[in-house]
């Protein structure tokens, strides 16, 4: 039986929206309502998650809105995702709207409203037509809500028409799968698995389609145009928890319909992930603009997830169950992570621009002083997505890490060494993207009379960022006890859907989860940072104890302005030695081919609209 919670958070979402469109003349009122009913409905959604996990067994049911439900572990994970990100932003939101106070700020809070709402039910649904309903109600209020900023026609044209694509090859998929079962219900798909080339068509057409969603490279092109002129609350959405819903789907199609039944559909799951992980990070690198360079590294962690995706599917193929478990607990936990760290990120520079009304590095620095809570959870943040110790990025990388040497072990392909390689490189220049994020914004002397004005952002703001920054910690230190939990989905793949030998044996979790003990590195750093000024403290002599006043060096600001580290100084070398690949970055997407829909009316848009309504009719009538 469906738990009245999850009903809860779908009436929930859908009375936030109601509330935005019939009160439109009380923005007040509106703007809080909006904010609370997403507060709750998020709760709600939060609580059925954790319920989930704690019984352990699928949950199905019935929506008049939806049809059939069903809540496995992966859409237990995927409502988790989106109600931890939802509850932060919406808490957010009750501040922050203020930005946009008089320009479209109830309409906002209604799509977002409407935005959550339909991202749990293509979440929760069990069948074709409301999970693709679903799917389409996701593009249309993301559209939507990119077009509330008066500058944003062209991003928003070309974020529609490229999810449009993505829909029809999705259409497309699904039409094959429901015509050969001959049912609408996943169920029904879910034991007429395909073969052959018309599999491997279904796999190509469900991997472009949702691709297109997921924004991996070549498919990125929507990302780094959209995501950076939404409202930040928004991308923090959009990035987190809706380039997700591509993995979803690629996830549910691949595995859940399909089986994973051919090698080569992992190995190049693997291999795009691995382009897009090196890429995304060396687009990010150069760039100035802090939400297109957080876009950037958004298209990276996909890269990275889809590692962890290709492994566990090449597990499958391959009949080794502990490939299954360890690459998916590897990819699922990331997804997690990401969608955790990647919107706090969205938030603490949304904060930023609340106050300095920019978003160039360049006009920022010196707000650590200024804007301290902010100023933590965004290290919190900058350090989990360079996947530093103890915090959450590092365990689920670590996990993909171990995915890819177990890998090599089996000696069959040269790509899993070469993936380890680009995923190492990978970390490495996020690691330096984020020192010249942080030390750019954050650190220094002022760089613009905003700068040197700006101050703490309002409580709820910073309550929002913290509970992000706080779920870091925990998904970091707690990784022993949750991990299990998040692996559960790929144990139940081995022992449902898997033929395993005689004698095969499952991913030894406990030793793995020994080798790597989150809360014991956590001491283990602290102790290293203590022993020095425990030593000092201890023998530091009646020298050592004077203390001489003067002027400190500080590196030149004090007499040259031009002498500071400039957010392009700092990559300047990397830019010069990787020169190629910035020069064709236009050609490494799709959105260059559709650059000039961008300058038309918008008919493409309409166009390819019409084409994904007709392709919903006639699925919907052939089967």
């Amino acid at each position: 039986m469906l738990s009245p919670l999850v009903m809860a958070t779908l009436l929930l979402f859908l009375l936030g929206a109601a509330a935005g469109l019939l009160l439109q003349k009380l923005p007040a009122l509106a703007n809080r309502l909006n904010s609370g009913f997403a507060l709750l409905g998020s709760l709600a959604g939060l609580v059925a998650a954790i319920q989930i996990f704690a019984q352990g067994t699928p949950v199905d049911g019935q929506l008049w809105l939806l049809g059939s439900v069903h809540l496995d572990r992966l859409a237990a994970l995927m409502l988790l995702v989106i109600s931890t990100v939802g509850v932060a932003v919406a808490l957010y939101s009750f501040a922050y709207i203020r930005e946009y106070q008089g320009k479209g700020d109830v309409a906002i809070g209604a799509l977002m409203n409407l935005f959550l709402f339909a991202m749990v039910g293509m979440v929760l649904a069990d069948n074709a037509l409301g999970f693709l309903l679903c799917y389409e109600l996701v593009t249309l209020t993301t559209y939507w809500l990119v077009k509330t900023n008066p500058e944003a026609a062209k991003q928003s044209r070309l974020y529609l028409v490229m999810n449009h694509i993505g829909m029809a090859l999705v259409l497309i998929a699904f039409w094959l799968l429901c015509r050969e079962s001959g049912s609408l219900e996943f169920a029904a798909l879910r034991e007429h698995h395909l073969a052959g080339a018309l599999a491997s068509l279904v796999f190509l057409l469900s991997f472009g389609g949702f691709g297109l969603r997921a924004g991996f490279v070549p498919l990125h092109g929507w990302l780094p145009v959209a995501e950076p002129v939404a409202p930040s609350h928004i991308s923090a959405l959009m990035s987190g928890v809706m380039v997700k819903l591509g993995l979803f789907g690629i996830l549910r199609v691949s595995i859940d319909f399909l089986g994973a039944s051919q090698l080569w559909w992992g190995y190049m799951v693997l291999i795009f992930g691995a382009c897009s992980a090196v890429l995304g990070v060396l687009f990010a690198l150069a760039e100035h603009d802090l939400k297109r360079l957080l876009a950037y590294h958004t298209v990276e962690n996909i890269g990275i997830i889809l590692m962890g995706m290709g492994i566990g599917m090449i597990g499958i193929a391959n009949q080794q169950p502990a490939l299954v478990v360890l690459g998916l607990l590897g990819a699922l936990y990331h997804l997690l992570n990401h969608a955790i760290f990647k919107s706090l990120l969205f938030m603490g520079t949304g904060s930023v621009m609340f106050r300095l009304h920019t978003r160039d590095m360049d006009k920022m620095g010196g707000l650590a002083k200024l804007m301290p809570w902010t100023a933590l959870a965004f290290l919190i943040g900058a350090m989990a997505i360079s996947a530093l110790p103890p915090l959450n990025g590092f365990v689920s990388e670590w996990f993909i890490y171990q995915s890819l040497l177990s890998m090599t072990k089996l000696g069959t392909s040269v790509v899993a060494p070469l993936a380890v390689v680009m995923l190492a490189v990978t970390g490495a220049m996020a690691v330096m993207c984020f020192v010249k994020v942080y030390g750019i914004c954050f650190c220094g002397a002022p760089r613009s009379e905003h700068a040197s004005h700006a101050r703490e952002v309002p409580g709820a703001m910073v309550a929002g960022t913290l509970l992000l920054a706080a779920v870091c910690l925990v998904l970091g230190l707690g990784a022993p006890w949750i991990a299990p939990h998040i692996a559960s989905y790929g144990q139940a793949l081995v022992s449902g859907q898997m033929n395993v030998a005689t004698g095969a044996t499952l991913l030894p979790l406990d030793s793995s989860q020994a080798i790597l003990s989150p809360p014991v590195i956590a001491i283990t750093l602290l102790g290293l940072f203590l022993i020095p000024l425990l030593v000092l403290t201890i023998f530091k002599g009646p020298k050592l104890g004077r203390r001489h006043a003067g002027t400190p060096w500080a590196c030149g600001y004090a007499y040259e302005e031009r002498m500071s580290l400039t957010s392009g100084g700092v990559t300047h070398t990397l830019r010069q030695l990787c020169a190629p690949l910035y020069r064709k970055q236009p050609q490494l997407d799709l959105a260059s081919a559709l650059h000039g829909v961008s300058d038309t009316s918008g008919t493409t848009g309409w166009l390819l609209h019409g084409v994904v309504l007709a392709l919903f009719i006639l699925m919907a009538v052939g089967v």
